[in-house]
């Protein structure tokens, strides 16, 4: 990854700042996105910094806002020289069960987890096709098996998995276009459906009988950024088998 450069939707905290680590590490240049979290984008930042200078540099947006998302893929170019990998990793989770759906969620569950990753790869089609580079999204085993009470995210993440292939399809064969499932890797935070029996429940149905780690998600990022040069259109399952028992 020496000399590459990546772009990172919520790159300052959990999958976000665990990939960017790697991707660090393994030599690329990165601009982290953040939307609140800035305290955590700046120590981040200032971390990577500290190993290798000035290959860290944050940008601050709400991904809602679909005009300002050229300029994520502008200030990236204007601070690193080109870009090459796109990691759509932001994403809002919470349960909207019928009866309680309101317009609202729908714009914000659709807009972060299917309407960002849209604009922004086109935003950044041109700059990838320059260098042959990938798109990257983060999608979600409930995709294609929608979790209960989570009606909205499961349909997002249902139209990022059909956006994946349909982008894949039309950007080749400049660029490559992958994505990676998750299953339970980190639990959310504040939220009341995942309480510790429920927890329990979930890693039981889980092959592995475990759950698994940002690190292990960011594994899956650097192999499709580094090693997939023949690999295009496809989800990769992170979850330690609990697609297969669903």
């Amino acid at each position: 990854m020496h000399g590459k450069v990546v772009l990172i939707t919520g790159g300052a905290r959990r999958v976000g700042a665990a990939s960017a680590r790697l991707l660090h590490a393994a030599g690329a240049n990165l601009m982290i996105h953040y939307r609140s979290s800035a305290a955590e984008a700046r120590a981040l930042q200032n971390e990577l910094n500290a190993l290798r200078p000035d290959s860290v540099a944050l940008i601050q947006a709400d991904l809602n806002d679909t005009g300002g998302l050229p300029s994520l893929v502008h200030q990236t170019v204007s601070s690193f020289g080109g870009l090459d990998v796109l990691l759509n990793n932001a994403s809002s989770f919470y349960p909207t069960p019928v009866g309680s759906i309101g317009e609202k969620d729908w714009i914000d569950l659709m807009g972060s987890n299917l309407k960002a990753p849209m604009f922004l790869s086109q935003a950044a089609a041109p700059e990838l096709k320059k260098r042959h580079g990938c798109i990257i999204n983060i999608t979600d085993i409930h995709a294609e098996r929608p979790m209960k009470s989570y009606v909205v995210y499961s349909v997002a993440k249902a139209g990022l998995v059909g956006l994946t292939k349909s982008l894949a399809r039309e950007l080749a064969p400049e660029v490559r276009v992958n994505g990676i499932a998750p299953g339970p890797i980190m639990w959310p935070e504040d939220d009341a459906n995942f309480d510790e029996v429920s927890r329990q429940r979930i890693v039981s149905h889980t092959m592995l009988k475990r759950a698994g780690d940002p690190h292990d998600i960011a594994l899956a990022v650097r192999f499709f950024a580094m090693d997939t040069q023949y690999v295009t259109g496809q989800i990769l399952a992170v979850d330690g088998g609990r697609s297969a028992k669903l």
